[in-house]
């Protein structure tokens, strides 16, 4: 099944890489993936993520049922889920250890099945079922590091759908660094190298 997809979309599979983009407010799990002969990432498939909890802005600490936001990476394969299957992200990051609560910030954030959640990302077992298979394909072409990136929402010019916080400073300065490396990856449809400067603040580069 996944074969004919990736033959329907001109694509070559399985894929060399995956790249995982996710924006909280639409509930969209982006799949990219770039295929041999290929130097950028390509869109592969969108998938609904079918219940949330919390609200927009980062997770900061235990219980408060945020999905985390910003840049990460997945951090480990557990087929024997609760959920089906799951892929868990590496929260907190470097970044979610300065700005977070010290002590009680938390973790064990996956993208599962299933329709349920209080910080995670469900996207139905079908769903999982696809986006698995394609991360341990990955994973066995020779990819270290599935990123993963989380978004409060589609950060275009303007983010007028961010006004509402605009008074909310630490808030709206978190996201307008975030949308630095969003911004990169419209522009150029390969990712920034991401690195966490003493502040908590994301540094980019080419």
């Amino acid at each position: 099944m996944l074969k004919q997809s990736f033959k329907q979309a001109n694509l070559s599979y399985p894929p060399n890489e995956i790249y995982i983009r996710i924006f909280k407010t639409e509930q969209t799990l982006e799949l990219w993936v770039r295929c041999q002969n290929s130097d950028s990432l390509q869109m592969f498939k969108e998938y609904k993520i079918c219940a949330s909890s919390g609200e927009m802005g980062p997770k900061r600490k235990q219980g408060d049922n945020q999905v985390p936001e910003g840049f990460y990476w997945v951090d480990d394969f557990n087929p024997m889920s609760n959920f089906h299957l799951s892929l868990k992200i590496n929260y907190p990051n470097e970044s979610d250890r300065i700005l977070g609560v010290r002590r009680n910030l938390g973790g064990n954030i996956c993208i599962h099945g299933n329709c349920v959640t209080i910080g995670c990302i469900p996207i139905t077992d079908d769903g999982i079922k696809e986006l698995y298979v394609l991360a341990v394909e990955a994973r066995a072409s020779g990819q270290k590091r599935i990123p993963v990136h989380i978004f409060p929402t589609k950060l275009k010019d303007g983010m007028q759908v961010l006004q509402d916080y605009r008074k909310n400073k630490s808030l709206t300065d978190f996201w307008i660094n975030l949308k630095v490396g969003y911004d990169h990856f419209e522009k150029y449809k390969s990712l920034p190298k991401i690195t966490v400067k003493a502040d908590g603040t994301y540094q980019y580069g080419h």
